[in-house]
């Protein structure tokens, strides 16, 4: 079992920034994948950003270049740096690991709101 708990959600004006953090404890494996994902109101989950344990990162193309996600592997964490947000960018936002079909865990979420 991992657990996930997220910290660093809010509120904020447009134009504002935000950082996320998570940490995962417990069954730690070497070789895994920190991402987070976000969910609107009446809409799906989607990726935001992921970043491996050998440190390859992907983005979705909507927060590149706004975003930046990082991650220490000494202290199982991960960061989302959010820069220049946008209203669309409202959502909760989830923490993930994966290492593996079977070792496929979430965070709780936290809020994000960005007023206009």
């Amino acid at each position: 079992q991992v657990q996930l708990v997220e910290s660093g959600g809010g509120l904020v004006q447009a134009g504002g920034s935000l950082k996320l953090s998570c940490v995962a404890t417990g069954s730690i494996y070497g070789r895994n994948v920190l991402g987070w994902y976000r969910q609107a109101p009446g809409k799906q989950r989607e990726l935001v950003a992921h970043v491996s344990s050998g440190g390859e990162t992907v983005y979705a193309d909507s927060v590149k270049g706004r975003f930046t996600s990082s991650r220490s592997n000494a202290q199982n964490t991960i960061y989302l740096q959010m820069n220049n947000l946008k209203p669309e960018d409202t959502a909760v936002y989830y923490c993930n690991y994966w290492a593996g079909a079977a070792f496929n865990y979430w965070g709780q979420g936290t809020q994000v709101t960005v007023s206009s």
